[in-house]
């Protein structure tokens, strides 16, 4: 019975999330500069990397929350925190390009998102089940709302 009420809530909570995502997305769209276009064809690539770990890894958390695995939801929310394979991949070159043609706000947006994975990967260690929903909805939105502003070419759902 616990485990049904829980899974209720956690349905309810991302139902939640998903609902302000959407509203989120059709506010923003209308300021949105799409990034991908202007940056070279190595840092898409790099881009485009780090957003599939990205998504695998937020896939096996919710998995992780379903489960009630917090060492599993801790693991993964710090690989993504860590993950930062744009950053740690560049060349000065290649910051030099990101910095001039990214939009003003999209480097802090990913340092915040990244933050919030850490903080998700703290509540996990606590067990604190309550703040991983928060954390891991906050972690969401931050993905949303940079797709929105920075990626509405690529999501074009987004962009209607």
């Amino acid at each position: 019975m616990m485990h049904k009420l829980r899974t209720r809530k956690l349905f309810i909570l991302f139902n939640v999330v998903l609902l302000v995502i959407a509203s989120d997305g059709l506010v923003l769209a209308h300021d949105s500069e799409s990034l991908s276009p202007r940056l070279t064809p190595r840092l898409q690539e790099l881009l485009r990397k780090e957003m599939q770990f990205i998504d695998e890894a937020s896939q096996n958390i919710l998995t992780a929350l379903v489960a009630g695995s917090d060492a599993q939801v801790a693991t993964l929310a710090q690989q993504i925190h860590d993950s930062f394979i744009l950053r740690q991949s560049m060349t000065p070159e290649d910051k030099n390009h990101l910095v001039t043609v990214a939009p003003e706000g999209f480097v802090q947006r990913d340092r915040d998102f990244h933050q919030v994975a850490a903080e998700l990967a703290a509540a996990a260690r606590t067990g604190n089940r309550a703040l991983q929903h928060q954390q891991f909805g906050r972690m969401i939105e931050a993905c949303s709302t940079c797709h929105a502003l920075y990626a509405s070419d690529r999501f074009s759902g987004f962009s209607e």
